[in-house]
């Protein structure tokens, strides 16, 4: 048997890798982590589109193209038996404008949508828009329904 110099023990190198391979981990695993942040991507990707605003009613069809917008607007929907909604909450005409200044954060330059049913009459669409414009608001949009909706007339 040989002997080694100094006393050293001749398994000396194995057990200091042994005890590297058991010391603290210096990489982390992202694969569970890429893992999650897909399944939430997909999970904020079906949901978004279900986010809008809940108050039923049928718009009619445009071929007009979508605006882009970076922050979502104050949106005001006329059902087709003429009852207001300010977002989701039932409101009275008369109510509208001063409720619109309490919470409108950029004053007469936040951006409104007027959405309003197919079966509302004209005139009852303009009276909310004027309301909206004679209480200072100039940014007003009109909410249709998707252009591949759309029928040709007569079908």
């Amino acid at each position: 048997m040989a002997m080694t110099a100094g006393g050293a023990k001749p398994y000396a190198r194995r057990t200091s890798r042994r005890q590297s391979r058991h010391g603290a981990m210096s990489e982390i695993n992202v694969t569970p982590l890429v893992d999650v942040m897909l399944v939430l991507l997909i999970v904020f990707m079906v949901a978004a589109p279900l986010m809008t605003v809940g108050v039923p009613v049928e718009l009619p069809k445009t071929q007009a193209k979508q605006m882009d917008s970076n922050t979502e607007p104050i949106t005001i929907t006329v059902q087709a038996d003429r009852t207001i909604f300010l977002q989701e909450s039932k409101i009275a005409i008369a109510d509208l404008a001063p409720k619109l200044q309490a919470i409108a954060k950029n004053g007469n330059e936040e951006q409104l949508f007027v959405r309003a049913d197919t079966s509302v009459p004209y005139g009852a669409v303009m009276e909310v828009m004027g309301l909206l414009n004679s209480a200072g608001y100039r940014k007003i949009g009109l909410v249709t329904g998707a252009p591949d909706a759309m029928k040709p007339p007569g079908q």
